[in-house]
């Protein structure tokens, strides 16, 4: 059984790495592993505050900023994320950080980490391929937020917790363009690739680690379930 997991760069390092979080998330991959000798991840990993840091000064500094290089930037920061993620597990992961979603013709040890591939796109994308690669039905994506509104309540306290959604209706909210650092419960080309092969996303707080299990476990959780 493959899980695939789209681990937000906005829990790893929101700004600096986060140690505690890092500890108590790989204890809690080592236990399920452990539980069950079938279970296996595929963990694709985000840029986090790193990735919208370096691209806001590189935006500032540079004299005609494309998005182009600004998406290059960001895909460096996932790499460096999903490099101190593999070193973590490294047990468990005998393979090198995949870059290249297309190009992962295996799958050796049981966790493999990937990192983003190239620009025009999130991490999140990145994602989708691994489980249309490996045969998952579901991407799991970890964030800082517990489910997906409405709107954005920050703006608009208005806005409503989604249980459950469409693709379709998802998408409306989501729009279909993709901007580098854009910050979306998830990545609108992933979404639309997503509703293509039919597969489900659910949605839900990374930090939240009691939640996840449940996720793991098929039990009652908090979140968003797209599809």
């Amino acid at each position: 059984m493959v899980t695939v997991i789209s681990l937000g760069g906005s829990i790893v390092a929101p700004d600096k790495a986060d140690e505690v979080f890092l500890k108590d998330f790989a204890a809690l991959v080592r236990t399920l592993l452990d539980e069950d000798s079938e279970r296996r991840f595929i963990l694709v990993v985000g840029g986090g505050g790193p990735a919208r840091a370096w691209q806001e000064a590189y935006r500032a500094a540079a004299s005609a900023p494309s998005d182009d290089e600004a998406d290059w930037i960001g895909v460096m920061a996932t790499r460096l994320n999903a490099q101190l993620i593999r070193g973590i597990l490294r047990e468990w992961c005998p393979q090198e950080v995949i870059t290249d979603p297309t190009q992962a013709v295996a799958f050796e040890g049981r966790v493999l980490v990937a990192a983003g591939w190239k620009p025009g796109f999130s991490s999140d994308y990145d994602a989708v391929l691994f489980a249309e690669r490996f045969h998952a039905d579901t991407v799991i994506n970890l964030s800082n937020i517990a489910q997906v509104y409405t709107d954005d309540p920050k703006s608009n306290p208005q806005a409503k917790p989604i249980d459950r959604i469409s693709w379709k209706d998802f998408r409306a909210l989501v729009g279909d363009q993709w901007i580098p650092g854009k910050n979306v419960p998830f990545d609108p080309v992933a979404s639309r690739r997503a509703m293509n092969i039919g597969l489900r996303v659910i949605c839900a707080a990374g930090r939240n680690l009691e939640n996840l299990k449940k996720i793991l476990n098929g039990r009652p959780f908090l979140g968003t379930i797209i599809t």
